[in-house]
C-alpha cells in the first residue's frame, strides 16, 4: 500500500515527524494542529504546510512512520535472540516496558484506523509484520521440539498479542491492574502452558 507522502523536507522532515508523534501522544488525533507541531518543533507553519500539505496528511504520516519504527525495533529484538523461548520473552518484555508516550500513540493509531480507510489498510500491514516474529518463534520452537503445541501456533500467537494489546489499552486508561512484574509472571506462565513448554528456568 502506498503511503501518502510529499517529498519536501529531507532529514528535517524526519525530525518534524518525531515532534508530530510527541504532540499526537499528548493531544490526540483530532487536537493535533499545525500550531502545536510548530511550537514543538520550531518549524514554521508555512514550512509544515509545504512538507505535508494538510494537517490530516501530516498526522497520518507521523503515525505510519512511528508504527513502522516500532515494528522495525521489534524485528531487531527478534533477530538478536536465537532461542525461541528467550526470543518470545524478549519481545514480551519490550512490549511491557514501552514508555507511556508510545502506548498513547499506539492507542491513537488504532482508534484513528477505525475511521480512516488509508490508516486501516496500513494498520493491517503493520499488524501482520508485528505478528510475524512472534509466530515464527512459536513455530521454530515447535519444530525444534522445545514446544509441544496443544493448540495451533496461530492461536497461541494471537492470544499472546491480544493480552499485550489489552494491557496497553488498560495502562493508557490508568485502570487498576496488577503490577507489570506480576502481569509478566502470569503471562509467561500461561504462555508456557499454551506452548506445552518445559518448566521455568530456561
Amino acid at each position: 500500500m502506498a503511503v501518502r507522502r510529499r517529498r519536501a523536507g529531507g532529514e528535517r522532515r524526519t525530525a518534524v515527524l518525531s515532534a508530530v508523534a510527541t504532540v499526537l501522544a499528548e493531544r490526540g488525533y483530532e487536537n493535533t494542529r499545525f500550531t502545536d507541531v510548530s511550537a514543538a518543533s520550531g518549524v514554521a507553519i508555512s514550512t509544515l504546510q509545504n512538507y505535508f500539505g494538510s494537517r490530516e496528511d501530516m498526522v497520518i504520516e507521523a503515525m505510519e512512520a512511528f508504527t513502522d519504527q516500532e515494528v522495525t525495533a521489534l524485528e531487531a529484538v527478534a533477530t538478536a535472540e536465537p532461542d525461541p523461548w528467550r526470543r518470545l520473552v524478549a519481545m514480551v518484555d519490550r512490549s511491557l516496558h514501552n514508555p507511556a508516550g508510545t502506548r498513547q500513540l499506539l492507542v491513537e493509531f488504532w482508534r484513528s484506523a477505525m475511521r480512516d480507510a488509508d490508516l486501516r489498510g496500513y494498520s493491517a500491514e503493520v499488524q501482520a509484520r508485528y505478528r510475524a516474529p512472534f509466530l515464527a518463534a512459536v513455530r521454530e520452537g515447535a519444530e525444534r521440539g522445545d514446544f509441544t503445541l496443544p493448540y495451533s501456533a496461530e492461536a497461541v500467537t494471537d492470544l499472546l498479542l491480544a493480552a499485550l494489546v489489552g494491557l496497553i489499552v488498560s495502562r493508557v486508561q490508568d485502570q487498576p491492574m496488577p503490577s507489570p512484574v506480576e502481569f509478566r509472571d502470569v503471562l509467561l506462565a500461561q504462555l508456557r502452558l499454551m506452548l506445552g513448554a518445559g518448566p521455568p528456568g530456561r
